[in-house]
């Protein structure tokens, strides 16, 4: 079965709305949300609409540190974030708020994990920086291969039965198969507000069978996206941002 795997969406309906498309193209027939469903973006509504129709569909969501914010106001976030967790708060209906609330912070599927930042305390919301990292991480779970999110770049580590780790920055659309002998942690990057000097949004295949993962990157109208941010009064860095890859 070919996976996809949505992480750090924000909101951004241009940019999801592409990568769906392409990941239809591609012939993937389950969808996997790695949680921020929304914050900083202006189209919150359709994006979680559009999460819970996937879900309805057999695909899986976990919760990310900006779907929890909207129902715990003391998720602590810089100034930006918080005016964008605010507005959005606003704009969801009870049941849009609720199907965030009740998310589960991990999924286990299989021989996969899913989560949003790290396995070993997903509720603390760390980053998985450094090789350190995504050990703590992998060591916190029997799955071989842990599917993340959060930190909006997309790379690949990898642990051996030695505890030798080792990590990189995957090529786009270069299928890797993720060998048995070793444990991985895919960190998917972000489809709506890249963060690695590459503003096209970012997402993950991966073929169950032959165990091959692909990361995706994928062109999307920008400027609509921008628009959005700044006709909502979002702050304007959310929108400037965007075109950057920052």
């Amino acid at each position: 079965m070919l996976l996809a795997f949505f992480s750090d969406i924000h909101a951004n309906r241009q940019a999801f709305a592409a990568c769906l498309e392409v990941a239809r193209a591609k012939g993937a027939e389950r969808f996997i949300c790695l949680g921020d469903i929304v914050g900083y973006g202006a189209d919150p509504e359709w994006s979680v609409d559009t999460i819970m129709a996937l879900v309805e569909q057999g695909g899986l969501a976990v919760r990310g540190n900006h779907d929890n914010a909207v129902a715990v106001s003391s998720e602590n976030m810089n100034a930006e974030a918080q005016a964008a967790i605010e507005w959005t708060r606003g704009r969801l209906s009870a049941a849009q708020r609720r199907f965030l609330a009740e998310l589960p912070m991990m999924v286990p599927d299989d021989d996969r994990l899913y989560v949003h930042s790290e396995a070993s305390s997903p509720a603390r919301w760390r980053y998985v920086q450094s090789t350190a990292d995504a050990a703590r991480s992998m060591i916190a779970t029997d799955a071989q291969v842990t599917f993340c999110g959060h930190i909006h770049r997309p790379t690949l580590y990898s642990m051996s039965v030695t505890a030798k780790m080792t990590s990189f920055i995957p090529t786009s659309h270069a299928p890797i198969q993720l060998l048995r002998g070793r444990q991985w942690l895919a960190v998917a990057g972000s489809v709506g507000q890249p963060r690695d000097g590459d503003p096209a949004a970012s997402f993950v295949t991966y073929e169950t069978q032959t165990r091959e993962i692909t990361y995706c990157r994928v062109p999307y109208d920008i400027e609509t996206a921008a628009a959005r941010i700044r006709a909502n009064g979002l702050p304007p860095w959310l929108a400037e941002r965007l075109a950057i890859g920052r």
